[in-house]
Formats: structure tokens, sequence, C-alpha cells
């Protein structure tokens, strides 16, 4: 027979008032006594009385800043008890909100407690499912409470009466209203009209900082003191957008007239919003950025996951791709990273055939998609031949988003006044040629040519050029000051079939062939058949 195992038991008595605990036996005595007669009456099944006595006399039930209740939870996380031993479950707790945390307590540590006077031991069965409807009662009750307190606030606000918190700058609280503070009223009044020059949060933070300008200290219940520091971007941006300083109270994203008079006036407040509106709008266009990138912010990769644009330069040149952005933490799967360039164009050329007349197929969707000519036209404009900040703008207003996938692209239009969508897949994939990474469009949208390797198609200029050299001696820019090696190489590639060199010019060659491979090859047949057959070409 297997030895049953011991569990340590400890009795916890509580009474609400003082009265009669100085006599001889009390009311937490006959709670004791009554849960020992119980403990014993289980010893077959291993339970032991502790020694240690937790008495709450003189505590309420309401909540759990009792000394004894606060030692024995302790004990029970030391792994010094295993049950808790109660004569009625309200001796415990009356709160059933407490009752679930004493309760979550009691589970993380493997422990449990029993009522002796009520059906209700969560060591079986059917205490634990009485354990379970009293949670969801306590559940019950938390959000009937928060709810409650939710529509007081809102009714509260409606009514225009601030509802507490913090204080904001310019203002002081009496009777529990705001009233002006009149130093701070003309800080506020000052920052107001000092944003209207500037047109700047951060030119505002310098200004304010070198003006001696700082926020309102604040003495916390901890005793601790904040504030009294310079105004931040954020607290100011806050501060310039809260409607309480034109005499209003805003709850969520409604706002109501106030009991408090305002410090500024509406149409100050007016142009200052107009203002932070331009200005948002224009960071994100990247309108006074040098070099704004057309799809960031849109573009997520094959794996889900956001790409952000990024440079490099070799020289003087540039080169702008965008890669996989990472989040703190994640394991550093490998990034995906494509020229920005190719994307860019792709998506351009694609946006500019659905939604333009070049796409006739589609007239009537689009007539119900945008239903304003003048609008169609504005788009029109400026993707095809505005600067990229106007390109953004516009794939902005109709909130595109793309998706790269391993062999296809995924565009989605939906502007916010139409309420429809489209949808625009298109075949497309990553290729290497040499050094660099290059996305073809491979639906053939694209104009002619646009997707030619310029190595491939300068190496067949050279070919030629290098020809004519050789055997006329006629200066060609295109071959100056090669040697006659080099030359000999180059014109070579003026004998390759004239489909290979459309092809090459068409941007539909091999993925494979890159014009370091090709210069390389000395050994290019004079058979059109084989020079097909070995560049990886296929007969036509």
């Amino acid at each position: 027979m297997p030895e049953t195992p011991h569990k340590r038991c400890a009795i916890y008595t509580r009474k609400s008032t003082e009265e009669g605990l100085n006599q001889d036996f009390n009311s937490l005595d006959a709670q004791r006594e009554a849960c020992a007669a119980f403990i014993l009456s289980q010893a077959g099944e291993g339970w032991e009385l502790s020694d240690e006595q937790y008495d709450d006399g003189g505590w309420s039930g309401g909540k759990m800043d009792r000394p004894a209740l606060q030692q024995i939870l302790a004990d029970i996380t030391a792994g010094k008890v295993d049950i808790i031993v109660v004569y009625k479950v309200d001796r415990l707790t009356r709160s059933l909100a407490d009752f679930a945390k004493i309760v979550e307590i009691l589970d993380n540590n493997e422990a449990s407690f029993v009522s002796v006077t009520q059906a209700f031991n969560t060591t079986n069965s059917m205490g634990r499912l009485t354990l379970n409807v009293l949670l969801s009662f306590a559940q019950f009750e938390r959000e009937v409470t928060s709810e409650r307190i939710r529509d007081k606030i809102a009714a509260s606000k409606k009514k225009g009466m601030w509802m507490g918190g913090a204080v904001p700058h310019g203002f002081r609280v009496e009777d529990r209203k705001l009233l002006e503070n009149e130093e701070e009223a003309e800080e506020v009044r000052y920052i107001f009209n000092r944003y209207l020059q500037l047109r700047s949060i951060p030119a505002l933070v310098d200004d304010l900082a070198n003006k001696g300008l700082r926020t309102r200290r604040r003495k916390l219940k901890s005793e601790r003191t904040i504030g009294g520091v310079c105004f931040g971007q954020g607290p100011l941006a806050l501060l310039l957008k809260n409607p309480i300083y034109i005499g209003k109270i805003k709850h969520k994203d409604k706002i109501y007239p106030g009991e408090h008079e305002g410090l500024i006036e509406a149409e100050v407040f007016e142009r200052v919003q107009s203002t932070i509106a331009t200005n948002n709008r224009q960071k994100l266009t990247g309108y006074n950025c040098k070099m704004p990138s057309l799809l960031s912010g849109m573009l997520i990769d094959p794996d889900g996951r956001p790409m952000s644009p990024t440079r490099g330069q070799r020289g003087s040149k540039i080169y702008c791709y965008y890669v996989t952005r990472l989040t703190n933490g994640e394991k550093k799967r490998d990034p995906w990273r494509v020229p920005a360039g190719d994307v860019d164009q792709l998506v351009i050329d694609h946006v500019i055939r659905r939604i333009g007349r070049k796409d006739g197929s589609d007239t009537k969707r689009r007539e119900e998609w945008m239903s304003n000519r003048d609008q169609m036209q504005s788009f029109l404009r400026k993707l095809e031949g505005g600067p990229t900040a106007e390109k953004r703008e516009s794939l902005i207003d109709l909130n595109c988003k793309v998706q790269l996938n391993r062999d296809n692209i995924q565009i989605t239009l939906s502007p916010p006044s139409t309420g429809t969508e489209i949808k625009i897949e298109q075949s497309a994939e990553i290729v290497r040629r040499g050094n660099e990474l290059k996305l073809i469009d491979r639906s053939g949208a694209n104009t002619k040519g646009a997707d030619a390797d310029p190595v491939l198609v300068r190496l067949v200029a050279q070919g030629f050029a290098a020809q004519k050299h050789l055997l006329h001696g006629d200066e060609q820019p295109l071959v100056k000051d090669l040697s006659k090696r080099h030359l000999t190489r180059l014109a070579r590639l003026s004998l390759l079939a004239p489909d290979i060199i459309q092809t090459i010019m068409d941007g539909h060659q091999p993925k494979s062939l890159t014009g370091r491979q090709l210069l390389r090859r000395g050994d290019i047949p004079l058979c059109w058949e084989m020079q097909r057959k070995l560049l990886g070409f296929s007969p036509i």
C-alpha cells in the first residue's frame, strides 16, 4: 500500500468587530475548534494541523489587507501550508474579486481551502465546480462595476464636468471645477501663438527651453515630486490638440461644451489644428525629405513582415533597397532585400493601368470606384509625372498596400470615400544579375525594354562598336582606349543571333545570364542554334 501523502493544514479565523474578543471563549476560538475537529476527521487522508495560528480579530472581510490573511498567503507561497481551513467561506473574504485573487495564489502554489460548515472543498471535483461558478460571478461583478463607472464618466463629461486626473497646464481645481491659473494661462497662450509663428513642434521645444518655460511641479501621494522640466515634443503635441483650452471636454472621439472657461480663442485653436494636420501630412508623404521612399509603410515581405527603405553608396552611386524590418527580440531570420526602384516602378505602372484610360476593360468598375473624374485625372497626373512625394501622396490617398511574394506581387487599393476595393496581382520574381538584385515583372505590363539588363545591353552595343573599329578603324566612343584583346572579345558579341540580341534588348533573357558570364565566354560558336543552346535561350 502506498503511503498517504501528508497535507499541512492551517486554520484561518476572522471576526469583523472586536466585540467579545476579550472573553475566555470567543468567536475566533469557536471557529478554530470546529476547524480542528474537521481536520482530525480527515486524518486518514493525511491531514495534519499546523501549530501556527492565523487570527484576524476586528478586521472586515471586504479587503485583503489583513495581517493574518497576508501571513497565511505568504506561508502558502513559501510552501509551508497545503490547505486553508475556514469555518465559512465569508470568513476568508466577502469580496468575490478578492476571492478570485486568493484562489489564483492557491492554484499557483498547488494549495486549496476548505469550508467546514459548507459543502465547499476545492480538493475534489464538486468543490472545483463551485469555485468556477463563484469565479463567474466575480467576473460578472467586475464587468458590471466597470460599465457603471464608464457610464458615469461618459454622462458627466457629456454635461461638461471635469472628471479628475492630471490638471492641464494653465488650470487649477477648486470644488472639482477647472479655474484659470493666471500665470500658467499666459504661458499657454504664448505656446499657441508661438506655434503659429514657428509652425514646428521641435522648434517650439527649443524656443520654450530658451525662454525658461517649464512644466508644473506636482507632488504625488508617494511624496515624490515630478515636473519642473522642459516641455517635450509629446506633451506639447497633446497640449496643442487639447480642446479643453477652448472650454470643451473630450470623451473618446466626442467633444462636449465644458463648464469651465477657455484660455484661448476658438479661431486660434482651429488654425493650430490645421497647421498640425498639414505638417503631419507633409511628414507622411515625405514632402520635406530630400530622398522620399515611395512605398515606405505600405510594403510587406513574403513572410508578412514590414519592409523599410535603406540606402547604400558605392563611389558616387547611391543604391536604394527595401529591407525587412526586424522587431526587437525577433529571431534573425533571413530578411528580404529588394531594389526600391524596381518595386516602385512596377507598382506605379500597374496602378496607372488599372485606374487610367489605358485599361478600357475595367471602365465600368473604375467609374463606380472613383466617381469623380477630376479626382481620377489628378491621381493619374501625379502618378505619371509628379515627383516622388506627390506619387506617394496619391498612393496614400488610395490606401495602397503592397504584398511582395516569391513569384508575384499583390497591390490593394481602397479609397476611403468609396468603400470598395481593387486588387491587382501580377507575376514578378527577384533574380540576381551579377552582384545586383533585380525585380523582374513577368506580366508584360511594363514598356518594352523596361526590364532590360543595362550591363548586357551595353555589352551588345560595345560588341557592334568593336566590330566597326576592328574592320574599318572607325573611332567609337563606346570602345575607346580598350586593348585589342578586349576588343576582340567584344566583337564576337556582334555575331550573336538577331533573336538573342532582341531578347536581351527586351529584358527577357534567361535570368542566369549575366554580363560577366557573356563577356568571359570565349567559345561563343558562330552557329545561331548552338548559341541559343549554350546561353540558355529557347529556340524561336
